[in-house]
């Protein structure tokens, strides 16, 4: 990891609202007790992992921990195999357990094993501890979990760790394909970065300068060496590292996603609510993210082909949509289980036809600039896909298994999940969504053969 990347991060640690003490580097394992002790005195542990992380860590961490004279209750223990969820009532089993134990949990794995902890976590009223197993995601920091309630996937509010401890030995010997879905997550950053440039020309929701600079002034350098950080490099892996914590870190000082989760997410989430899997396994978030992302940069590669100033002047008398055939949309492209968490985020998106008619002047008006500061923030589709594959990671919609068809039409749906505003939304407003989608698959096809 570079100098200035744990500079970066020292920064982000230091403007916390919760988290204290981040340790990475080789061999962080062995300080995990004094952290341990420095945060939580006094307290007993209880170390929550599936089988493959308790093996990867979490037997050692148990070690170090009763080697230094702290107690370590019975170690809760999620299946592997399959590849565990993040359910909410798996957050509220771990939960019971620990308020019966009265000990503060350990979350020793990746993405899941973190967000069910955290939830848990919260639901017991008890801080916790984070070591990661793998350069997987960007949640390891961040306020808030991703969880499944009833298929619908959306982040519940809960608070992060107070301490996270990522030791590059194990993180390098992961499954080479966890460091690519983490790769994957942050490259979902550049998407995220334009989405809220756009949402704050339009008035919509303000740039936050420190939350947004955490992530945005770094990412390049982050996402710069992908071949690198397939090799298991330790520099690399440790710069991944610490831009996934940086990317939660500016969701913690925000106080939502805005700064990590944009149209890319929106995408992503479709795939995860439908349980999309490939051999048997689920498609891993950050996969689902790295291959959103590159339909994502195809369609602003689209948008900002086009004269959006006069497309502005041809709508500048368009009306909003009607309330009834918007739940109509909803309920043609979703199961009846998820149209009112679905509806109940278009609802808080909506607005008038005033109000349509003055954003889309505003989008006219800001446009020649605006259009220049979102593609010196972008990189062309095929590029993105290129670092993906470099680092080993889902490039391509038909590498994690959504033939394009189905890619076209779960875009279209992702705009309704969600009332952040994103690219999806500004092209709706226009009149251009239905456009946009046709130029994604000839995009895709241009970005060369699935590996």
């Amino acid at each position: 990891m570079s100098t200035t990347s744990q500079a970066v991060l020292a920064q982000a640690v230091a403007a916390a609202t919760v988290t204290r003490a981040v340790e990475v580097a080789p061999g962080a394992l062995a300080v995990v007790p004094a952290v341990f002790a420095r945060c939580f005195a006094g307290r007993s542990c209880t170390i929550v992992a599936d089988t493959h992380t308790m093996a990867a860590a979490g037997t050692r961490v148990q070690h170090e921990l009763r080697a230094a004279g702290i107690a370590v209750a019975a170690p809760i223990v999620l299946p592997g195999v399959p590849r565990a969820k993040p359910r909410v009532e798996v957050s509220h089993e771990v939960a019971a357990r620990l308020r019966a134990a009265g000990t503060v949990p350990v979350a020793v794995g990746s993405g899941v094993i973190n967000d069910v902890t955290k939830y848990a976590a919260e639901l017991a009223a008890m801080p916790y501890l984070c070591v990661p197993t793998a350069a997987s995601m960007d949640g390891y920091a961040a306020s808030g979990a991703s969880m499944l309630e009833g298929g619908f996937k959306h982040t519940v509010r809960c608070a992060p760790p107070v301490a996270v401890v990522a030791d590059l030995d194990v993180v390098a010997t992961a499954p080479g394909a966890m460091a690519g879905w983490g790769y994957g997550d942050l490259a979902g950053k550049l998407v995220v970065g334009a989405d809220w440039v756009l949402a704050d020309a339009l008035g919509i929701e303000p740039i936050a300068p420190a939350p947004f600079a955490l992530v945005q002034e770094h990412l390049r350098g982050w996402l710069g060496n992908p071949a690198a950080i397939a090799a298991g490099d330790r520099q690399a892996l440790g710069g991944l590292v610490d831009g996934l914590l940086i990317a939660g870190f500016a969701m913690q000082a925000h106080g939502n996603s805005r700064p990590a989760s944009g149209s890319d997410h929106q995408l992503a989430h479709i795939w995860e609510m439908e349980g999309l899997e490939r051999d048997g396994e689920p498609v891993a978030h950050g996969a689902s993210v790295g291959v959103a992302t590159v339909a994502m940069l195809a369609v602003y590669e689209w948008l900002l082909a086009q004269d959006v100033v006069a497309r502005c002047r041809q709508c500048a008398s368009r009306t909003a949509p009607e309330a009834s055939d918007v739940v109509k949309e909803l309920e043609a492209s979703f199961e009846p289980a998820l149209v009112a968490n679905a509806r109940t985020e278009m609802e808080a998106k909506a607005i008038g036809t005033a109000a349509l008619q003055a954003r889309i002047g505003r989008l006219g008006a800001a446009w020649p600039e605006l259009r220049a500061r979102l593609a010196a923030r972008l990189v062309p589709a095929a590029t993105l896909a290129d670092w993906l594959t470099a680092c080993g990671a889902a490039a391509r919609a038909e590498d994690i298994g959504v033939p394009l068809p189905k890619l076209v039409a779960d875009i279209r749906r992702a705009r309704l999940i969600r009332r952040r505003y994103t690219v999806l939304d500004g092209l709706d407003d226009l009149g251009w969504l239905e456009a946009a989608l046709v130029a994604v698959p000839g995009a895709y096809r241009g970005i060369g053969a699935s590996r």
